[in-house]
């Protein structure tokens, strides 16, 4: 299933007003084909759905947390600092569209926000959802390495004098973590390799 089968599939479980899924849709579709995204665009998305997939016994919420995987990076600008704040609020202004009941808009706003800090949740999906987020640093280190490399691109604004630091704050943030996966699937499947790459990450910068 592609990503715009998936989205107004999910969609037409709320609503059958095909105006305002095809909205909607293109909407998803235009922010993230944006060119300055090399990662956070709709392949980020679709490798995020694959992992989600593979657990997918364990949701609760299916729908909804197929909701925060679509509006988690809605907004993003790398100069920016509120972009999951905007992200929520723009998912919360969409799916109030399509009279989604106020307790889903109120979990998935807080799965979206969730995904500033990647702290562990007491909300189980919220868990997964972070964890798909984070699956990319625990691939192999070819395919880690090529996702470090579109990052440093969207963040091509900035020289590496301020980028370096930066990045390595981010990536010892996950370094100091317990564990930087929340979930024993999760756990299991990338934390080893997740740390080595970042390790490996940072001895470069």
């Amino acid at each position: 299933m592609n990503l715009q089968e998936r989205f107004k599939k999910n969609l037409l479980l709320h609503t059958q007003d095909q105006n305002i899924i095809d909205i909607l849709w293109k909407e998803i579709e235009s922010q993230y084909s944006q060119k300055e995204r090399y990662y956070h665009n709709l392949e980020h998305l679709d490798n995020m759905f694959s992992e989600i997939e593979l657990v997918k016994t364990h949701i609760s919420d299916f729908s909804n947390i197929s909701f925060s995987i679509f509006y988690h990076d809605v907004i993003y600008d790398a100069s920016s600092k509120l972009n999951e704040e905007k992200s929520a609020e723009l998912a919360k202004k969409r799916l109030q569209k399509i009279n989604r009941e106020q307790k889903s808009i109120d979990e998935i706003f807080e799965q979206i926000l969730a995904t500033k800090a990647h702290q562990k949740s007491h909300d189980s999906d919220t868990n997964y959802l972070l964890d798909a987020d984070l699956s990319i640093l625990g691939q192999s280190s070819q395919v880690y390495l090529d996702y470090t490399k579109k990052i440093r691109k969207e963040y091509s604004i900035y020289p590496d004098l301020l980028y370096k630091p930066g990045r390595k704050k981010v990536l010892q943030h996950f370094l100091d973590l317990e564990y930087i996966f929340k979930t024993d699937y999760f756990k299991n499947r990338y934390e080893n390799q997740a740390r080595m790459n970042i390790e490996s990450e940072l001895k470069k910068l």
